[in-house]
């Protein structure tokens, strides 16, 4: 029996010795949209063997009307039970890679197009990790619409008595921890009622789906609560943004690859090459990264979110850090990029940074000189003589630099770098047409 038969074998005897009523089918559209449906035990064997057909045309940037029907099949690997907020098991999900009905995976499957650009990575003897920090909110369960009324002022690491957003925070990471899922840190955020939680790093794959899984305890328990969750970027004016910094390393015959003893920083040729091809692809990519017109809210000076196109090795004021690691673990090298936020599509997300990075190593890209200084407090006329360009400014500016960017249509592929592109520039008219608060009260009374 080989391995997948093997996986597919447990998870059957599992549902079964466990009682398992329902199970989630879980995939994502082109944004991370989670989207499910559910099957039973019954259903499941034919499932993981054939996988099941489903209108691809009603899930928005899948398939046309006139080809809809494609195929979910089950990763055994990602089955996982689900515990209700009492703890009791309350179903199971298993994520899903979109075929056609042929069986080759659909151009539109975004866990297609991080597979595909994992493999490429590992036909050049590399496998690609992540490991993310999660930022996010809780509210006060208001009507639409309605002002984010935060559940508590608190700031960074705040321990207080009466705490029901960290009794929240804490019994998400319990129910992770019980699900199978590493969590290294949690705590309070800067902001008032934002909060934090740190990943342990796995394969660039598993973490994709990983992060879909958080958001959805994440949401699911504060819900159970009465209290809403949020991901967005940006929802409260004048305070920190929610960002999703993300370690990434490549690792080549089990030995971290961006290490070298001999180098002054400990970096390897390739771990200079991958922060290179980051650097010189940056503004490509962040229309993926930072898919929203709210992401760009969060990438402004003042708020300790990245603005400008640089690295450095503990200056946070950086688009990339390479933490310097423990002694005696040089296995944890890795770069840490603070652009995406945790309102991206992983999957798109991690397969244009890797797409990036190889590029650096392929072509031998040179290394810039490291930012020493703090960029916030530079001039615009010192960033320029430094050569330190900005990151897109806007939705709009982001999608003109991907239009342009050979690199993000080879690694999303056709299908889905032509319809990330429509969709986001009828969100982009769309905001254009709105008229906002901030003009109203501004404008109104003295024009």
């Amino acid at each position: 029996m080989g391995s997948v038969e093997r996986q597919q074998d447990y998870v059957l005897r599992t549902v079964e010795e466990r009682g398992i009523r329902y199970i989630q089918l879980w995939f994502t559209d082109v944004l991370g949209i989670p989207k499910t449906f559910s099957i039973t035990p019954a259903e499941l064997e034919n499932a993981l063997e054939e996988g099941m057909t489903f209108d691809g045309s009603a899930i928005d940037g899948f398939s046309r009307v006139q080809e809809s029907d494609v195929l979910a099949r089950p990763d055994a690997k990602t089955f996982q039970i689900l515990h209700g907020v009492d703890g009791a098991a309350a179903g199971a999900r298993v994520f899903c890679d979109i075929l056609n009905l042929d069986g080759t995976p659909f151009e539109g499957c975004p866990r297609h197009v991080l597979r595909r650009a994992m493999e490429r990575a590992r036909e050049k003897g590399f496998a690609y990790y992540a490991a993310p920090e999660l930022e996010y909110f809780y509210f006060a369960d208001g009507e639409a619409g309605s002002v984010p009324k935060p559940l508590d002022h608190g700031s960074y690491f705040e321990l207080t008595a009466a705490d029901k957003a960290g009794a929240l925070r804490t019994q998400t990471v319990l129910m992770l921890e019980d699900m199978g899922i590493p969590v290294e840190y949690a705590q309070h955020e800067d902001a008032p009622s934002q909060h934090e939680i740190d990943l342990r790093h796995t394969d660039a794959l598993t973490m994709a789906d990983t992060v879909m899984t958080v958001r959805q305890v994440v949401k699911e328990i504060a819900s159970a609560n009465g209290v809403r969750a949020t991901f967005m970027p940006k929802p409260l004016t004048g305070e920190q943004g929610s960002g999703m910094h993300t370690h990434f390393s490549l690792f080549e015959a089990d030995e971290p690859a961006f290490y070298d003893p001999g180098d002054e920083n400990n970096l390897s040729k390739v771990g200079k090459g991958f922060i290179a091809g980051l650097l010189t692809h940056a503004r490509e990519i962040t229309a993926v990264t930072n898919q929203w017109v709210n992401s760009y809210k969060r990438l402004v000076v003042g708020y300790e979110a990245p603005v400008y196109v640089s690295w450095a090795r503990n200056n946070r004021s950086a688009l990339i850090r390479v933490p310097i690691a423990k002694t005696g673990k040089t296995e944890s090298t890795r770069i840490e990029y603070r652009a995406p936020d945790g309102a991206c599509n992983p999957y798109l997300a991690f397969a244009v940074v890797l797409a990036a990075g190889l590029k650096g190593i392929e072509e031998g890209y040179d290394l810039p000189p490291e930012a020493a200084a703090n960029l916030y407090e530079m001039s615009p006329s010192e960033l320029v003589a430094a050569g330190i360009p900005s990151l897109p400014g806007s939705l709009s500016e982001a999608l003109a630099e991907m239009e342009r960017s050979e690199l993000v249509a080879e690694a999303l592929g056709e299908h889905v770098f032509e319809w990330f592109l429509r969709n986001k520039r009828a969100e982009w008219a769309d905001y254009k047409a709105q008229v906002s608060q901030f003009e109203i009260d501004r404008y109104l009374p003295m024009l």
